[in-house]
């Protein structure tokens, strides 16, 4: 019996970990639940599994995960602000399954500093591929690893096409989903670069080792090439409840958890390279992860605020990654990395991009 604390329970991976407790109750045992802001739903779900300990926003779940005795702390939190968290079931020994990706992302050295080998288990649909494969090699053969990407409802247009698209279609996404910010992220293929720097912060490939290919079906998940030419993919219906059932067990299957590919009927899987004239997005943060430091928070907390401004018809949304990139050029990091640094260039990030906003 696996004791489980969700974070963020009342969002889209915290419900659906609640899912999979509630159909495995030999299986895993829910010791706290927290919420960012949903105080009803969070007392619902607490009634229902019998759970005493709940918190609501970032710092009562920081604080959560140091009072709460858990094998597995599962970060679902929406944001950087889940930072606190992360580095708290890091601390404390906990098994981190990991959905809150900005926290890995723009924590970066302090996060990978103090976690352990295998302390932290991705929950990300294309992490969890990638772990599950490289477990077919030794880290020494691994030639590369290919993420996959949707493509977001614009794949195949040109950038010029995109300068008048609404809000409502970039939130018209083809496969999953999510909420707003992730969502449009998925149609900038930012989400796609912030998972490129998740993917080296997790598995310590080299950026020029770590590639991206559109395959729209998102079936392939992702995948590990090895020197001697195999690749080995992940595949399965998009359903985050196997990537979820992974983190809360790892490396265990809960068996039924997702239904399997049907081989018996005809299907075709394609696979295009990436259009980074249309989209940008990835380049540039391979380039932000290789400066490291505070640059990737730069960049999550400047993308956010443009997000909330093409959402408020402020900024087209080309001007999503315009504005981004004229942020991260202008910003200077700070000599030593550390929470308050980041918080730091966090608020800088926001107000700069707010000013560059209203200039656009």
């Amino acid at each position: 019996m696996r004791r489980i604390l969700v974070l963020g329970s009342t969002g889209s991976i915290g419900t659906q970990a609640l899912d999979v407790i509630r159909a495995n109750p030999r299986r895993f045992e829910i010791v706290g639940l927290s919420a960012g802001s949903d105080r009803a739903g969070l007392a619902s779900q607490a009634a229902e599994f019998g759970v005493e300990y709940t918190a609501l926003g970032a710092d009562e779940a920081e604080q959560l995960v140091r009072d709460v005795e858990a094998d597995v702390v599962l970060n679902g939190i929406t944001g950087s602000v889940g930072l606190g968290p992360t580095l708290a079931a890091l601390e404390c020994g906990r098994t981190l399954a990991l959905a809150n990706k900005e926290s890995l992302i723009v924590g970066g050295d302090l996060v990978t500093a103090i976690a352990k080998p295998g302390q932290i288990v991705p929950v990300d649909s294309e992490h969890s591929a990638i772990a599950q494969a490289l477990r077919s090699g030794e880290r020494s053969e691994v030639r590369r690893l290919v993420l996959t990407a949707s493509g977001g409802p614009f794949r195949g247009r040109s950038r010029a096409s995109l300068a008048g698209v609404t809000p409502a279609e970039a939130l018209a996404h083809p496969t999953w989903d999510m909420g707003r910010v992730v969502t449009t992220n998925s149609a900038t293929l930012v989400n796609k670069g912030l998972e490129v720097i998740e993917a080296h912060l997790l598995f310590g490939v080299p950026y020029a080792e770590i590639d991206v290919v559109v395959h729209p079906q998102s079936i392939v998940h992702s995948m590990v090439e090895f020197v001697d030419g195999s690749t080995i993919a992940q595949a399965s219906p998009p359903d985050m409840r196997l990537p979820i059932s992974l983190g809360l067990d790892w490396p265990n299957r809960v068996a039924g958890v997702g239904r399997p590919l049907d081989w018996t009927a005809a299907a075709s899987w394609t696979f295009e390279p990436l259009d980074e004239e249309a989209f940008p997005a990835v380049r540039l943060a391979k380039r932000v992860g290789r400066a490291a430091g505070t640059y990737p928070a730069v960049f999550n907390a400047a993308n956010e605020q443009a997000v909330d401004a093409f959402h408020e018809g402020r900024l087209a949304f080309t001007g999503i990654l315009e504005i981004v990139e004229r942020v991260v050029d202008t910003h200077e990091a700070p000599g030593a990395l550390s929470r308050a640094s980041l918080a730091d260039a966090e608020r800088w990030a926001r107000d700069a991009a707010d000013r560059a906003i209203a200039a656009a």
